[in-house]
């Protein structure tokens, strides 16, 4: 079980509100499971809940699933604005730190790849409340990097993104694929040669 699942169930009848703890636990069982593979009986069981509690706080099992995704895109969000306070005015520092950050969660143990790109493959429902959170967080993903290229006055800012965006995407599968120690450990290097050639 893993560190933070750990925390919040053995606190689960004391000083976690449940909302709180129902999230954590669905977000913990998702991750390592899959999203179809894991029900609510499970998530209120190991959230020491009970479904109806569940619902009165996520609507449906859908709305857990998009509320797992949008707080993973606010820790996206949270790293890149520590990127740019570690590295103020420094767009192409900012670049080496995040390639450097994703090659650190990409070499993880336990590492099971992006959870967002994961629920794509599972949700592949358009209508599904979590499609949408999947597709702003990558866009939102991508336009920073657009931004940070373009404002490092690199050549083909958009071009240069998409090509830094598809390493990493493909880092993450072929650590699953191969193992942390097969070519996903060249993301750094690979992105470093991008960025020198636009430059």
């Amino acid at each position: 079980m893993h560190a933070a699942l750990r925390d919040v169930t053995a606190d689960k009848d004391r000083k976690i509100p449940p909302r709180d703890r129902i999230l954590a636990v669905a977000s913990e069982l998702f991750y390592r499971h899959g999203i179809k593979a894991v029900g609510v009986d499970s998530i209120a069981e190991a959230a020491g809940t009970n479904k109806m509690t569940l619902y009165r706080h996520f609507a449906s099992k859908d709305e857990l699933v998009a509320e797992y995704l949008r707080t993973l895109a606010q820790q996206s969000e949270t790293i890149w604005d520590r990127l740019e306070a570690e590295h103020p005015g420094d767009p192409r520092g900012q670049l080496r730190a995040w390639l450097k950050e994703m090659a650190k969660h990409v070499g993880a143990s336990g590492d099971r790849g992006c959870a967002l790109a994961n629920a794509a493959i599972e949700l592949p429902e358009k209508d599904h409340p979590a499609r949408r959170v999947i597709e702003q967080c990558k866009c939102a993903q991508r336009e920073r990097l657009i931004g940070l290229c373009r404002a490092a006055a690199l050549s083909e800012p958009e071009l240069l993104a998409d090509e830094l965006f598809l390493i990493l995407e493909g880092a993450r599968v072929t650590a699953q694929s191969m193992g942390p120690e097969g070519p996903s450990v060249r993301l750094v290097r690979l992105g470093e040669v991008l960025i020198a050639s636009r430059s």
